[in-house]
């Protein structure tokens, strides 16, 4: 049984996502609570905290905003054969080349 692969690659986009914001603000709300012991101060896990939901936002957004870009073609390319594939880009060089001289 072939299994689908848009389905992986759902799973590996939710998954990235995830890992884009989780990341940022587990490492600043620990270092915020490093902060406060070592400085005696309250405030800076909650500061910290909100200052990595803002970066793993700021990351989604990248992200989301780098697969609707490149979606079609990364789309156009997977349903085609990595022979096809090839020989487009290399039509592409060849026009390239061919339009700079």
């Amino acid at each position: 049984m072939r299994f689908n692969r848009k389905v992986y690659q759902a799973l590996t986009m939710i998954g990235q996502f995830g890992i884009n914001m989780l990341v940022p603000v587990f490492v600043c709300s620990f270092l915020g609570m490093f902060l406060d012991q070592k400085l005696g101060t309250n405030f800076l896990v909650v500061l910290l905290f909100f200052v990595g939901a803002v970066a793993g936002g700021y990351n989604v957004y990248r992200f989301a905003r780098g697969i609707f870009t490149s979606g079609s073609e990364t789309s156009a390319y997977l349903h085609k054969s990595r022979r096809n594939g090839r020989d487009a880009d290399e039509r592409k060089d060849h026009q390239n080349k061919q339009d700079s001289v």
